[in-house]
């Protein structure tokens, strides 16, 4: 196990990861950046399948949520299997288990969605009846409130899948990260980047963390050169703004934040999965106040009716 790489010597470091194409990539990327840091750490990848990688045919929302993507590599933390975890900061927890602490976010790629289809090349080229392919509710809110006609479809699976899916002919477009997609030289694909305007981001989207045990000073000297300032900020907002208002899969929510000098902008929407409520508002303010911002919106949609909304979204 690592103790302490920067004194020099040849270290061992592992990195647990789902075995998904993406996750993978993600992976190898922070691999590469440590091993560029520090050319005498060994480093590995352990994949793993996770409960939610195996379950593909149940929706998160009726499974756990999207925790089940990140628990098997927990407990090769805690089993000393591993040193580090590598997640989308999207499928992190709002709380994360005692004992384990988040080391690094790093700098956030595109948080958009993007607009995947072979016949139509916007939103508002589609006719009513259209067939969209998504298992996010987020994004069916939204979409739902944009488009009252359009059919929303069930789509899980990795990023392959899902295209295939589509150019099988299952929907007539598909809503996939914009990250994900570049990340695996899918830009192509992309019909359309949906502004936040249209699709409101997830709460971390883009943005990659890195998980350790709690207590691992060596871990969190080791990453500190990954972790980005800027996207912490804005991905802190955004968890605060989700934490408070108890945000899962079983909630269509989402967050997201932007910097622009030293003032955060955050952005934030709960709504019924059939589109028919919407609440979304805004806050602005100091970036050093990052968490106090994403309490501070969440108590403003609460003002607004979002706690009886969210309260009627979680009674069984």
């Amino acid at each position: 196990m690592l103790n302490n790489p920067l004194r020099g010597g040849r270290v061992s470091l592992v990195i647990a990861s789902r075995e998904s194409a993406l996750a993978m990539w993600q992976a190898r990327h922070v691999k590469d950046l440590l091993g560029s840091l520090y050319p005498a750490l060994d480093i590995s990848i352990l994949g793993m399948t996770t409960e939610g990688d195996r379950r593909l045919g149940v929706s998160l929302a009726a499974i756990g949520g999207k925790g089940l993507f990140i628990k098997e590599l927990e407990e090769a933390l805690a089993a000393g299997r591993a040193d580090i975890a590598v997640h989308s900061m999207k499928d992190v927890p709002m709380e994360l288990p005692t004992g384990f602490a988040l080391a690094a976010i790093m700098a956030r790629a595109d948080p958009r969605d993007a607009w995947v289809s072979n016949r139509y090349p916007s939103l508002s080229a589609l006719p009513s009846g259209a067939r969209i392919g998504t298992s996010s509710l987020r994004r069916e809110c939204q979409l739902r409130a944009r488009l009252p006609g359009i059919l929303i479809e069930p789509l899980r699976g990795n990023v392959n899948t899902r295209l295939r899916k589509l150019d099988e002919g299952a929907y007539d477009g598909i809503v996939l990260a914009a990250a994900g997609l570049k990340r695996l030289a899918f830009d192509a694909r992309i019909t359309t980047l949906l502004s936040p305007e249209e699709s409101l981001p997830a709460v971390g989207q883009g943005a990659l963390g890195i998980e350790c045990l709690a207590g691992r000073d060596d871990l969190l000297q080791l990453l500190t050169p990954l972790s980005d300032h800027d996207t912490t900020a804005c991905v802190t907002a955004e968890r605060a703004f989700s934490r408070q208002l108890a945000g899962s899969c079983n909630v269509p929510l989402a967050g997201h934040a932007e910097l622009a000098g030293t003032t955060l902008r955050l952005r934030g929407l709960v709504g019924s999965p059939d589109g028919r409520r919407v609440i979304q508002d805004e806050v602005a303010g100091e970036a050093g106040e990052a968490a106090a911002l994403g309490a501070a919106l969440a108590e403003k949609l609460k003002g607004r009716g979002a706690a009886d909304l969210l309260a009627g979204l979680s009674r069984p």
